[in-house]
């Protein structure tokens, strides 16, 4: 018997009491013997029924735990044999030692004696992977698997139902969706109501059928506004669908002679009804800010999916805007002491022009303004523009390097992003951390990587380039700046590089444009100066043509050789090279950068979405000229890669 249990048996008021009455008795038989000897009778028979006590007592506690002991045994017996919880028992070789009946009763063939395996190839790895706790699917059931590595011990517990509610959990959450018709009021501008009312009836049609049969709850919130709301379950399957509503409106409006278009934007996750409202806000506008007629699904996580995007944008442009736009940078010039302009990393002619523009319209504004350019890593193709304008002594004096920038800016700088709207794509991205206020102009298609509170974005896709973008803005200053014959050259190469002299991405407003920059000096025979090239790069171009094949669907792809690097200008003129040829309606150009990092650069007549393929390969850029580079990987990967991606387009067309 344990002495913690005697001793809170008798207690040491027990052995106090028994102290006090032999002391008492002893000074009362002082007095008076015969009393003091009937009191020590007393005391000795009251002893001896306590010990009795105690000695039934320790009778009763041996007893009571054995019989407990034999209880809690026989139930943890019965627990391991009954219990529908799977044990497995196995030895450092990982061979199994031991399995109760469950475990048995689960396992069809025997197991004792054999690896872990014979259970499920993956547990092993399984066990290696996720440690202590983990899920494996053993035939139709799923079960939570608790590894005591300490123990060598295998518990199963059967999470089937577990599971199941979780998924039916994760379908039935809850999506939005915001559907737009791109281009709705341009098409319909001037026309008749009954052909109006007539299309549109075809697009509802269209959309009412698709909901019924996805079961989306669809009601029209405007003209040419929709708001869907179903459930993840819904979302799988019109992602496995890749959204075909598109090209049904797209047929459909074709027959009317009519180019209509959806952008879809899609709010989805562990989110509030608020929250996935304004996700799928956000999502529209990414589909919209990328040229429409394409579906972004954001998560709450911030992770966007893209799919579409195939057919051309349609110019939405309207002077009104390009007027407004222009306005409200004079009023954010005005309000600041000094602007700084900043291109994308390696800059291209229409970088430059574009942040030549803006430079003129600081000046006219009366407000110092400055340049950044990295000298170090400057585009080849611009080389004679630079030279060009380093003659010129005013205008390569508002020019300084990003350690320049920094000590240039001011609480009250205004930044200008030109012709790119990622932060990693700029020349220094610690700029755009050190002022308050940042203004981006940019024609490319809106990526999910955005530069963040920008108090005017000035985006359109339609355009064909930013210079032809700052170009209209210059013409609406009120002060009307009067361009040298330079500053209107840059601009105009920057519009002519672009649209590759006229041949594509040209709409009317781009040769306004260029008559506006004719008007103003520009020189066509310095553009034509500015964009010679060597004769060894044209050899070089050359040979990489030769070595173009024609992989599917018209799309031609050249392999630069093995440890033979080539510049980014002459890959991108290889690509436009082969565009000219029969038969190509796109091209893809994979060679070596200097850098190491493989390059692919891609050109279509707009039949093929590029920008579509590129993004899937981490790149971007337009449906007609797009690029990406890869780092890690050989040019044999990346032509495989690329292949791989182009069947993927043609199957479905998933963006992103």
């Amino acid at each position: 018997m344990p002495n913690f249990l005697m001793k809170r048996w008798h207690g040491y008021h027990v052995v106090a009491l028994l102290g006090i009455a032999i002391i008492f008795t002893g000074i009362l038989t002082y007095y008076h013997w015969q009393i003091g000897l009937v009191g020590f009778l007393g005391i000795a028979i009251v002893f001896v029924f306590v010990l009795r006590a105690r000695i039934q007592f320790e009778k009763d506690l041996t007893e009571y735990v054995s019989t407990l002991s034999y209880r809690v045994n026989k139930a943890g017996e019965e627990a391991v044999m009954k219990l529908p919880i799977g044990m497995i028992l196995y030895n450092d070789a990982g061979i199994i030692q031991w399995v109760n009946p469950y475990m048995s009763a689960l396992l069809s063939n025997e197991t004792l004696g054999e690896k872990l395996e014979v259970i499920s190839d993956d547990l092993p790895t399984l066990m290696e992977d996720e440690g202590k706790e983990f899920l494996l699917t053993l035939g139709d059931r799923k079960y939570r698997v608790v590894n005591e590595s300490n123990e060598r011990l295998l518990y199963f517990f059967n999470a089937t139902e577990e599971q199941e509610i979780k998924e039916l959990f994760e379908r039935d959450k809850t999506v939005i969706g915001l559907i737009f018709l791109d281009n709705y009021d341009e098409v319909t501008q001037g026309m008749e109501d009954q052909l109006r009312s007539k299309l549109l009836t075809h697009v509802t049609d269209v959309l009412n059928s698709w909901s019924k049969d996805q079961d989306i709850f669809l009601r029209r919130i405007s003209s040419d506004r929709f708001i869907a709301i179903f459930n993840e379950e819904a979302l799988f399957n019109l992602e496995e669908d890749r959204f075909t509503l598109l090209d049904q409106v797209r047929d459909v409006t074709a027959q009317e002679k009519v180019a209509l278009t959806l952008s879809i934007g899609v709010g989805s996750g562990h989110s509030s009804l608020r929250e996935l409202g304004a996700l799928a806000q956000s999502s529209l506008d990414l589909a919209l800010g990328r040229g429409g007629d394409q579906v972004a699904i954001k998560q709450s996580n911030g992770k966007v999916r893209f799919y579409g995007g195939k057919s051309n944008a349609m110019e939405k442009r309207t002077r009104v805007r390009a007027r407004v736009i222009s306005h409200a940078i004079r009023d954010f010039v005005k309000e600041s002491d000094r602007v700084i302009v900043m291109g994308h990393k390696n800059p291209d002619m229409d970088s430059i022009g574009a942040a030549i523009g803006m430079l003129k319209i600081a000046q006219v504004n009366k407000k110092d303004a400055f340049i950044v350019l990295d000298p170090d890593n400057v585009n080849q193709s611009v080389h004679k523009l630079l030279e060009a304008i380093q003659d010129h002594d005013d205008l390569w004096a508002n020019f300084i390097t990003p350690e320049e920038a920094r000590e240039e800016m001011t609480d009250e700088t205004l930044m200008v992003v030109v012709d790119t709207h990622k932060p990693s794509l700029c020349i220094d991205t610690k700029l755009l951390d050190r002022v308050d206020r940042i203004i981006v102009i940019d024609h490319h298609r809106r990526g999910e990587e955005f530069i963040e509170d920008a108090v005017l974005v000035y985006m359109e896709p339609y355009a064909s380039s930013t210079a032809e973008l700052v170009t209209e803005l210059l013409e609406y200053q009120p002060n009307h700046p009067n361009l040298d014959v330079l500053e209107a050259t840059a601009l105009l190469s920057g519009i002519i590089v672009d649209t590759k002299s006229f041949a594509i991405r040209t709409g009317s407003r781009t040769f306004d444009a260029a008559s506006y920059l004719k008007s103003q000096g520009a020189d066509t025979t310095l553009v034509q100066k500015l964009m010679k090239e060597d004769l060894e790069q044209y050899v070089k171009r050359a040979n990489l043509v030769e070595k173009a094949y024609i992989y599917t669907a018209g799309t031609a792809i050249a392999v630069g050789e093995e440890n033979q690097t080539y510049n980014q200008v002459l890959i991108a003129q290889a690509a436009d090279t082969l565009l000219t040829m029969n038969n190509v309606v796109a091209s893809f150009v994979i060679s070596e950068l200097d850098d190491g990092r493989v390059s692919i650069s891609a050109r279509s007549l707009g039949d093929i979405n590029v920008q579509v393929i590129m993004e899937k390969m981490q790149g971007g850029g337009h449906l007609t000229n797009a690029a990406t580079q890869l780092s890690g990987t050989t040019l044999e990967e990346a032509e495989d890669l690329l292949k791989e991606k182009i069947d993927d387009y043609f199957k479905g067309g998933q963006s992103s």
